[in-house]
């Protein structure tokens, strides 16, 4: 019933958000925002987390928001579950290269090594300020992108070279 029930929503939302402009009705560009949650804040691990915030956001407005139960105990199953509820930009904790690279080949904009609460999450996203490093987790040196940032060798940081 859930699987269905999110398919519902996914297909209700998943269109281009209209607004009345006048007399005219204009397509507005939606941006949905999946965030794993974990007692009011960004869950630390996205492959173990059991809840995700589903944020939509128009114009930098939200305009709906959905509490879902996140269901696949492997990278490849979770990933479906996630895309499937098209979510345009992923904001997680640690994530999983297998999770990771799934998510990203379903084009998916993936915004790992954040923490924090949820709602100050998503206004910093919605301001731009998400890759302050306010937001990045403790023990996170650098830039956070897997594969461009820093990584730890000998208790030193040195850049990536993948």
């Amino acid at each position: 019933m859930l699987i269905l029930d999110t398919f519902r929503l996914s297909l209700a939302l998943s269109a281009p958000w209209r607004r009345a402009s006048g007399t005219k009705l204009e397509t507005v560009p939606l941006m949905r925002v999946a965030i794993p949650h974990w007692q009011g804040r960004v869950s630390p691990v996205l492959d173990t987390a059991g809840r995700c915030l589903l944020v939509d956001v128009v114009d930098g407005g939200e305009v709906g928001r959905q509490d879902i139960e996140l269901s696949g105990q492997t990278p490849q199953l979770r990933g479906r579950c996630i895309t499937g509820l098209g979510a345009d930009v992923l904001i997680c904790g640690a994530i999983s290269r297998p999770l990771l690279s799934t998510l990203r080949s379903a084009d998916v904009d993936v915004r790992p090594h954040v923490c924090g609460e949820i709602e100050t999450i998503l206004a910093a996203l919605i301001d731009g300020r998400l890759e302050d490093d306010t937001f990045l987790m403790p023990g996170c040196c650098g830039r956070r992108r897997q594969g461009q940032g820093r990584r730890h060798r000998g208790g030193r940081c040195r850049e990536s070279r993948d």
